[in-house]
């Protein structure tokens, strides 16, 4: 069976602003390539954490069928939320540990139940920082947000 991952990336035009995600799917054999897929989308008003959080729900609510995959994102942001603070917000009926309900509750519900039927690795790498799927993910976030940003005045 191929290895599969998942690179995901947010980008946003100010911050709240139009946004994009973007999402490159990769099946290896080894250091071999058997397919790729990319995804992309974005949104008109939102903010850079939402996209990050849309590129990796998108990558596992694209998949046909319970997969193992890594999903490799430069957002430490959506890593330690979905490795770390999200079993807190849960038992904490999604507020944070100071009281307040969590920012993004409902993507972060989204994420949780989409990364259910999957088995799921969570990897962080720098962003822009050289890798070329990290920067492929990148441009597709940044294609997925150019529909929503406005042209400059003449």
């Amino acid at each position: 069976m191929p290895d599969l991952f998942a690179y995901t990336d947010g980008a946003c035009s100010g911050n709240p602003g139009p946004g994009g995600w973007g999402v490159l799917l990769i099946a290896r054999e080894g250091a071999q390539v058997i397919k790729e897929r990319e995804l992309s989308g974005g949104e008109a008003e939102t903010t850079n954490n939402r996209m990050e959080l849309m590129a990796a729900i998108s990558a596992l609510e694209g998949l046909t069928r319970p997969s193992i995959i890594t999903i490799v994102t430069d957002s430490a942001y959506v890593k330690n939320g979905v490795t770390e603070w999200i079993h807190g917000w849960k038992r904490k009926g999604w507020r944070t540990a100071g009281g307040p309900p969590v920012k993004n509750a409902d993507l972060w519900q989204r994420l949780d139940a989409a990364q259910a039927r999957h088995q799921v690795t969570w990897r962080w790498i720098k962003g822009h920082a050289g890798h070329a799927e990290n920067e492929r993910a990148d441009a597709l976030a940044r294609a997925g947000m150019a529909p929503y940003k406005k042209a400059p005045a003449p």
